[in-house]
């Protein structure tokens, strides 16, 4: 008799933390990658950078607390916080070397080829020398603060992010070593540039850029900070702390002015967590920074080349088209084009009249809509500001997690309240790293009259939802947007999200009851169509999966396609788990964290797993159940996480028309056939990449998106 396996044994669970260090790889990869243009491959090392430091500012953090409060309770791999955090610290160091080696030994040559010089103070001549050490006097020299460390002066605080020069002095009428810290400022460009007059190679026509880092131009000229002295040694580092919110809610009054606090204690300063030096750093340098911030050996990192390269976003501003990806436009499409526009300027907000109003067409049917191949303001920024302008709209609301700083949708509500609609808008002061925005935001829209809410106790409000209630005739109208990503028009152009326009009156009285939970006192527990989480998401998915098991059971079949940003979520995984041994076919579509182990024989060897990774972050979810023919299909806001599922307030919904179905399907479909970006997971938790094979051509899901939305809208098909 065949021993039924236990799904709850350790060694069916990737790590949660390391399976997100292999994720940042596959972005690294992209920068490595020699068919991505030269300076998306700075670009993508700079994501790689920018995702580590907000890595060790949240999850290093977290786990360095839960080492000290001696938390017994472990994840469902089993390993412990100091278990993790060794492993965290080998998995990286590599991944590091490697960074630095593309950067300094291949990129670097490749960017003199093509006339852009990032050049080594050390390199330059005299002329050059000469011009930044002027320079360095005009606008360096005034915003520098040396502070010495001494007796008399305490180790200076060292504030998150910053890049600093740790600096050696000896006073000659004492022979006495001292030592200093300079900041390196932050309000400077991390690239000083040098004129094209002094420094273009004579004769060389594809000259573009000359530059220097600002902390070699700081450190060359440190006698100016300390006249009188003689400069021994000066070595780059750059800290990284705590920079995760930690708010009782049940005890703040005032939840604005609690998160308000702790931004402040964010910026005063929480305890260190990483140091990155330069590799040169000698030992009692090194020891007494590690003293000084109270870290370990295992917190510290060496650096051949340049600290800090998400600064690397620089080289993107070049006027270096040929060396970027093709630029793209998101399209409009055709039963858009067709929709009335407020008039830019117009004072009074009146519309344009020819066309059809956007009511009119979600009316006609559902709308899906897939950015950013599709346009976001001329599909949910115009359904935002229509309803604002509209007279016969009596009501909108909406949630607002992330949105960009110069946000035209928050101009609409603001112009909502103003012309007498009763507006309600959840702003979620807890979106990381987003809490300051937020919270300026808030305060805009409350002037202006909006009724400004900020979430529930002990949940993050992260669905993307809007309903506006129209007045049509003798009878009240519920529209909707059910989205997967957030009302934000910058990152729409960069992350891939999808979204429902619907007037269907079953999801208008869904987002009604939901919007009552969340700005009253509602206990709301069912839902027409929505599957809300905490309320009932979980529950009804893992019974959607059961119900696939049971069809293969029964001898028919069974097949679920999902795609999200990141499967952790234990009692989800092992119905993953039973489903597969009962013949479900599964695949997934994974960006980022995986914890599930596929293909391991008599678990899970029915359960394929790909990562995505390309010029855009793919951001949406989509779910989709065969159901024995009776295909179900889902998108929204959740991943199936445990925080998404049991710590927030998030909104799937089913689609129902047959068209939006099918391509959605296809959407999975295209996804699933992607050889150019995507990695398959390996059992052993490596990730191999995809390549073409012999006469096989590439296949790019992104490039296949825009190449389909181009030619819809130029054949008016869509």
């Amino acid at each position: 008799m065949t021993q039924t396996p236990d799904l709850q044994d350790p060694q069916y669970y990737f790590n949660r933390e390391l399976s997100w260090l292999a994720f940042n790889y596959r972005v690294l990869a992209e920068g490595m990658d020699e068919r991505t243009p030269l300076l998306e491959r700075l670009k993508f090392l700079a994501i790689f950078s920018s995702n580590l430091d907000e890595f060790f500012m949240v999850r290093v953090a977290v786990l360095k607390q839960q080492l000290e409060a001696n938390v017994s309770k472990l994840p469902p791999d089993g390993r412990t916080p100091a278990l993790q955090l060794q492993e965290i610290s080998e998995a990286l160091r590599p991944l590091l070397k490697q960074q630095e080696q593309v950067f300094e030994l291949s990129l670097k040559s490749e960017l003199v080829q093509q006339g852009i010089h990032l050049t080594h103070y050390v390199d330059l001549n005299q002329e050059e020398r000469h011009y930044l050490h002027r320079f360095f006097k005009d606008h360096i020299f005034p915003v520098l603060t040396p502070l010495a460390v001494d007796p008399s002066h305490p180790f200076p605080y060292i504030s998150n992010l910053s890049l600093n020069l740790a600096v050696v002095v000896r006073d000659p009428e004492t022979d006495e070593e001292l030592f200093a810290r300079v900041k390196v400022p932050k309000i400077l460009p991390r690239f000083v540039s040098l004129p094209a007059e002094i420094c273009r190679p004579k004769g060389d026509p594809h000259w573009v850029w000359s530059g220097v880092p600002l902390e070699q131009v700081i450190a060359h000229n440190l006698e100016a900070l300390f006249p009188g002295m003689i400069i021994q040694e000066c070595h780059p580092f750059r800290v990284t702390r705590n920079a995760d919110l930690s708010v009782e809610e049940d005890e703040a009054d005032d939840l604005l002015l609690a998160i308000e606090q702790e931004l402040r204690k964010r910026r005063v300063g929480k305890s260190a967590v990483r140091l990155e030096i330069h590799a040169s750093t000698p030992q009692a340098i090194r020891e007494r920074l590690m003293g000084d911030l109270g870290l370990a050996e295992i917190d510290v990192y060496d650096i051949d080349g340049l600290l800090g390269l998400k600064d690397l976003f620089f080289f993107l501003s070049l006027p270096c088209p040929h060396l970027k990806d093709t630029p793209w436009s998101p399209v409009v499409p055709v039963f858009l084009k067709r929709v009335k526009e407020i008039v830019d300027g117009d004072e009074d907000g009146e519309i344009q009249q020819e066309g059809s109003d956007i009511f009119t067409l979600i009316r006609n049917g559902d709308i899906l809509v897939h950015h950013p191949y599709h346009s976001f303001a001329a599909s949910v920024q115009q359904f935002i500001t229509q309803a604002a302008h509209d007279p016969d709209v009596l009501t909108i609301k909406m949630t607002l997690y992330r949105t960009s700083g110069d946000s035209p949708i928050i101009n609409a509500l603001i112009s909502a309240a103003e012309n007498g609609k009763q507006v309600a808008v959840l702003v979620e002061l807890k979106a990381r790293f987003d809490e300051e925005n937020n919270i300026t935001w808030a305060r805009k829209l409350e002037q202006a009259g909006v009724h400004v809410v900020y979430g529930l106790v002990g949940l993050k409000t992260h669905t993307k939802t809007m309903l506006v209630v129209r007045q049509e005739g003798k009878n009240l109208r519920r529209y909707v947007h059910i989205g997967t990503g957030n009302y934000n028009p910058k990152t729409a152009k960069l992350y891939t999200d999808l979204g429902l326009l619907s007037c269907r009156e079953a999801l208008g009285d869904d987002l009604t009851n939901l919007f009552n939970y969340l700005t009253g006192y509602s206990r709301q527990t069912a839902y027409r169509k929505l599957l809300v989480a905490p309320v009932n998401m979980r529950e009804r998915m893992i019974e959607m999966i059961n119900r696939e098991a049971e069809h293969c059971r029964n001898g028919r079949t069974g097949r679920i396609v999902a795609k999200m940003n990141a499967l952790v979520d234990a009692p989800v995984i092992r119905s993953l788990y039973q489903a597969a041994q009962a013949g479900v076919k599964i695949d997934l579509i994974v960006r980022g964290i995986c914890c599930l182990r596929p293909g391991l024989p008599g678990i899970s060897e029915n359960i394929r797993v790909i990562s995505v990774v390309g010029r855009f972050l793919e951001h949406s979810r989509i779910y989709y159940f065969h159901n024995d023919g009776q295909e179900e299909v889902y998108i929204g806001s959740a991943d199936w996480m445990g925080r998404n599922l049991s710590r927030r307030v998030e909104a799937i919904v089913p689609i129902e028309d047959p068209a939006i179905m099918q391509e959605l399907q296809e959407i999975l479909g295209i996804l699933l056939a992607d050889n150019r970006h995507a990695w398959e997971l390996q059992p052993d938790g490596s990730y191999l990449q995809r390549r073409p094979q012999a006469n096989e051509q590439a296949h790019s899901a992104q490039d296949i998106f825009m190449a389909q939305a181009s030619h819809h809208a130029l054949n008016g098909e869509i």
